[in-house]
């Protein structure tokens, strides 16, 4: 097998996959090294939410690049899987006292040219009619927006990168990386040495270990999500997308009659990833007492299954994008648990970034992980509160 190349990518997650489908598409050559499987690590657990509201405007770009991808996947993408992508319909619920940053937030995706307006209780109310409405007054409202199959979306880019002359190693962790006169040389791995001018760190939940193979100590740690399947009820049969910040959680419809619910507080932060199947004794009782509070007939529901992710997280919950450290070296990690959404507009942007010396759809080199090394973070405009606490 050929061990040179032009491009070598840490990490065969959805992010992987879609730098190694752009750039492929580009004609370079591109080998992705994956130390289990494709979607084998956080995107394999990703709950899939595609909607474009976010607090930070480049991160709201990205979404809204990523879901042309997503709303015409046989097109852009082409071949199979398909993403799986499910039209539902987004609410973003916020608490009475962040009314006015909501509004400034739909004003600014508006300009974007999102698909997002405001609505009140009564309007969620009659959107979704099993929903409780009485512990807010707007949300915002994204009629376009849903959910996609995160393994099929990442299996999908990477057959595509394929398809355009990519290489895929599997059971390949990469264990040191070579740096000859200030740049990168290539990589070790118990397959052998392979060789590129370009490293990119997309290692998910190994990212900081991956950097320290380079010298770089960054602040790339992980955090441990949760997610509950629940049976719905005979009579609720289906209902959108949301984000239910007053109270701390996340959940959309799932097919078969399930409803998958995830929580925003009470994750733990800082475990070093582990393939772990088992939730902590008392989440489900939590995540079941949250969808009934937004969906009281869903105490006559009932549990279906439940899982545990480990993803990256950085110390402003923003990702880690573009190069750092010896000459040739960059990142594509750090997601925080948002990442899916924005993946295919990532990868295009770090594409260019990387062949034409400057990203051009979106300006993502706010996302500069030296950063960190500088003692910076970023904010939204108009912020909320750190999602994962």
């Amino acid at each position: 097998m050929e061990h040179t190349f032009d491009v070598l990518i840490i990490g065969g997650g959805v992010h992987g996959a879609s730098l190694a489908f752009h750039l492929a598409r580009r004609g370079v050559r591109v080998a992705v090294l994956e130390r289990k499987f494709v979607a084998a690590g956080a995107t394999g657990r990703s709950s899939g939410l595609v909607r474009m509201h976010y607090d930070l405007e480049a991160e709201a770009r990205l979404a809204w690049v990523s879901f042309g991808y997503f709303r015409d996947w046989a097109r852009r993408v082409g071949g199979e899987p398909d993403c799986g992508f499910t039209r539902t319909g987004f609410l973003q619920i916020v608490e009475r006292e962040h009314a006015d940053t909501l509004r400034a937030n739909v004003h600014m995706h508006q300009r974007i040219g999102i698909p997002s307006l405001l609505v009140t209780a009564d309007d969620v109310r009659r959107l979704a009619p099993s929903f409780a409405t009485d512990d807010f007054d707007l949300a915002a409202y994204e009629p376009e927006s849903g959910y996609a199959d995160p393994p099929s979306t990442a299996q999908s880019l990477m057959n595509a990168a394929r398809a355009r002359g990519a290489v895929l190693i599997q059971e390949c962790p990469v264990t040191g990386i070579r740096v000859q006169g200030g740049r990168v040389a290539g990589v070790t791995t118990p397959r052998g040495e392979f060789s590129a001018p370009v490293v990119v760190n997309a290692a998910g939940a190994w990212a900081g270990e991956v950097c320290r193979m380079v010298g770089l100590d960054l602040p790339l740690s992980t955090w441990r999500h949760e997610t509950m399947f629940a049976h719905r009820p005979p009579d609720i049969l289906t209902h959108p997308t949301v984000i239910d910040f007053p109270n701390s959680m996340y959940f959309r419809p799932e097919t078969g009659g399930l409803t998958l619910v995830g929580l925003e507080d009470g994750n733990l932060l800082g475990l070093p990833p582990a393939d772990d199947e088992y939730v902590r004794p008392d989440f489900v009782e939590r995540a079941g007492e949250r969808i009934c509070r937004r969906i009281p007939a869903m105490v006559h529901g009932g549990v279906h299954s439940a899982q545990v992710g480990y993803d990256g997280i950085t110390p402003d919950q923003h990702p880690a994008l573009g190069p750092l450290g010896p000459e040739g070296f960059w990142l594509d990690c750090g997601f925080s648990g948002t990442g899916f959404k924005i993946a295919p507009a990532v990868g295009l942007c770090l594409s260019e970034w990387i062949l034409d010396g400057a990203p051009q759809t979106v300006d993502i080199t706010v996302f500069s992980p030296a950063r960190f090394l500088e003692g910076r973070t970023l904010r939204g405009e108009h912020p909320y509160e750190n999602i994962w606490r």
